[in-house]
């Protein structure tokens, strides 16, 4: 049993409980604030216990996959006085591809770079609409949606979901059948720790040619980051449906740097004829193309060295938290191209942060996403908007002063935006989880799709046992005068 559950008196707690930490500003938080006990549980069975024993013992329940959580919401706990326990999946971890069937079951402990690589070594043309970090956990990731490279081919990691099973609150394994439509609907993208606790998904696996073609451009300040930036706006949403390029602008050393990522579904002898006619001033060459197979641009995005073994994917789970930097994130929608002055004042945020470079993305949307109804799953950000923009502070050490000011640069860039994005409400991926918005977090993260959720929670969890700061209540809550 001291394999599986591991309290503050055990020898493993800490490395257990920090392992999976992808955020260290949550490395060092108050004894309070963390979980009684963690479970790591290797069979469903220890997972309905561990379900079935806080309940009786009058326990929350947080739930952990791959700890890729901007609020640490999934493993430490803003109330002190509510103790609860940690279900740590990282051992639920199996993927079982079936090529014929075009599908694979993966449980939700493992992480996408293990997910990638076993369907890599069953098929050279099937993929998985997912992510680009590899050590990012499969059961958060479809539990808030997830999106990726595929995005505008196939949509999102939850639009391809073909069945699941449920650990509910009184211990019940439920497939979809079990668990009906409305609970099937609410789990792909309605938010984590809210209906059960999901130990399985069955993925729909999409074709993918042979051969695709990556390439990432860089552009500066001190050229034409502005115009091309101009320029993509007007024509990332509107590309074949095979190409999707995102945009990443950093502050370097002393100039603002943009890179743009691409991938095409297709060699790269067409995508220069795309790119020629829609998009020129990225000044894409032949040299700037690499052409790959998809597992290959799995790693590629990722950001791996070149003629890395897809092998290595097998080790995204084992990146220390260390390595990564603290971080604070916040996510916006654009549905008109942000004019000239929101853009330079976004550059000239930029010289407002030290020890840290802020870095702002933009994700396209368009092609799939668009033809997609809002209500198909709980994510309602599709049709109307051009591109997800977030925004990310980060910073390293234990200095208070130096997170206060990237705390304070971030939520200054979050006001100064209001004007140039979607609004009422204001929209906010649910898996760019941020506590700043307060009481009408619901209603930014799923719009029109929250009330049904609650519906859904009332069903199946009326007692609300399965909750965070942010996850769904078994009730409506009025925010902003709207039910």
């Amino acid at each position: 049993m001291s394999d599986l559950i591991h309290t503050p008196h055990s020898a493993s707690y800490s490395s257990v409980f920090q392992f999976s930490i992808r955020n260290p500003r949550f490395n060092n938080t108050s004894a309070s604030r963390r979980p009684i006990a963690i479970i790591t549980p290797i069979t469903v069975s220890q997972v309905q216990s561990a379900v079935l024993c806080s309940r009786r013992h009058g326990l929350q329940v947080r739930v952990r996959s791959g700890g890729h959580d901007f609020e640490g919401m999934s493993y430490i706990s803003s109330a002190p006085s509510q103790p609860f326990l940690l279900i740590d999946l990282i051992n639920l971890r199996n993927v079982t591809v079936d090529v014929p069937t075009k599908s694979a079951w993966v449980q939700a402990g493992a992480v996408l770079g293990e997910l990638y690589h076993s369907i890599a070594s069953a098929s050279g043309t099937l993929a998985f609409p997912a992510g680009i970090c590899p050590s990012v956990g499969v059961g958060g990731h479809i539990s808030g949606g997830g999106y990726g490279m595929l995005l505008r081919k196939y949509g999102m990691a939850a639009d391809n979901v073909l069945d699941a099973r449920l650990v509910d609150a009184e211990g019940r394994i439920l497939d979809r059948a079990g668990m009906g439509e409305d609970v099937f609907w609410a789990i792909r993208g309605g938010g984590g720790n809210t209906y059960g606790v999901v130990v399985s998904w069955k993925v729909k696996l999409v074709p993918v040619p042979r051969r695709v073609t990556g390439f990432k451009v860089s552009k500066t300040s001190e050229g034409s980051l502005t115009k091309v930036i101009q320029r993509y706006q007007h024509v990332v949403d509107k590309l074949p449906d095979d190409l999707i390029i995102d945009s990443a602008a950093a502050q370097g050393q002393t100039i603002i740097q943009a890179e743009f990522l691409g991938l095409y579904l297709g060699e790269t002898e067409s995508l220069l004829t795309v790119m020629k006619q829609s998009f020129p001033e990225l000044e894409l060459t032949e040299e700037g193309c690499t052409e790959m197979s998809w597992i290959e641009s799995a790693l590629y995005c990722a950001g791996y060295p070149k003629n890395t073994s897809y092998d290595e994917l097998l080790n995204s789970r084992n990146s220390s938290s260390l390595q990564f930097a603290k971080l604070k994130a916040k996510s916006d929608y654009v549905q008109r191209p942000l004019p000239v002055r929101a853009l330079q004042g976004i550059w000239r945020s930029f010289d407002q942060v030290e020890a840290g470079p802020p870095l702002v993305q933009m994700v396209p949307h368009g092609g799939r996403m668009s033809r997609i109804s809002n209500s198909s799953i709980p994510y309602p950000h599709r049709s109307g908007n051009i591109y997800k923009i977030q925004y990310f502070a980060s910073w390293f050490g234990e200095d208070k002063k130096v997170e206060k000011r990237h705390l304070h640069w971030i939520n200054g860039l979050y006001r100064f935006m209001t004007p140039y994005v979607s609004n009422n409400p204001r929209g906010a991926y649910p898996n760019s989880r941020d506590l700043d918005l307060g009481v009408v977090w619901g209603e930014q993260y799923f719009k029109h799709n929250f009330e049904r959720l609650a519906r859904v929670k009332a069903a199946i969890d009326p007692s609300n046992f399965f909750r965070n700061e942010q996850s769904v209540p078994p009730f409506v809550r009025m925010t902003t005068g709207r039910v």
